[in-house]
């Protein structure tokens, strides 16, 4: 009976133990707190670490990337101002749908932007790191959502 009490003690121990820590916890959304500018700059950096581009490449692509910036934070900022002022509602699935297509639009777009700029090397590496990125945004929200990833 002693026995059987220590494993059970040892057993809740480990299962007390074992249970997930997430640590410090990371903003929610994209680091809405710089300017486009910035975020722009940043991103064209990274890539151009990973990428080895040219000046004019770099600058290119710095205008793609201040665009897409732009467009982020303006939409970020509308749906923080109607989370506050208490206007916001789900969307509906018809809404959901149209801002797919819209979204699955813009990044047509900025892949043909990227074609154009880019050599063929530095176009698959780009489409990699974008495939990789992908695959880290859906790992984050399945931990969020609290399931394996």
């Amino acid at each position: 009976m002693k026995r059987l009490a220590v494993v059970l003690v040892m057993l809740m121990s480990i299962g007390m133990v074992a249970q997930r820590n997430d640590g410090p916890r990371m903003r929610k959304g994209p680091q809405m707190d710089m300017t486009a500018e910035e975020m722009a700059t940043l991103r064209t950096k990274h890539m151009t670490l990973a990428l080895d581009l040219t000046e004019a490449q770099q600058d290119k692509v710095h205008e793609i990337n201040l665009e897409n910036a732009q467009f982020r934070k303006a939409k970020w900022d509308n749906i923080k101002a109607l989370k506050e002022s208490g206007e916001w509602k789900r969307p509906t699935s018809e809404e959901r749908f149209a801002m797919q297509n819209a979204r699955l639009d813009r990044q047509i777009a900025t892949q043909e932007k990227m074609k154009k700029v880019l050599d063929e090397k530095q176009y698959e590496t780009w489409k990699t790191m974008q495939k990789s990125r992908k695959a880290m945004q859906g790992k984050k929200k399945m931990q969020k959502r609290g399931r394996r990833g």
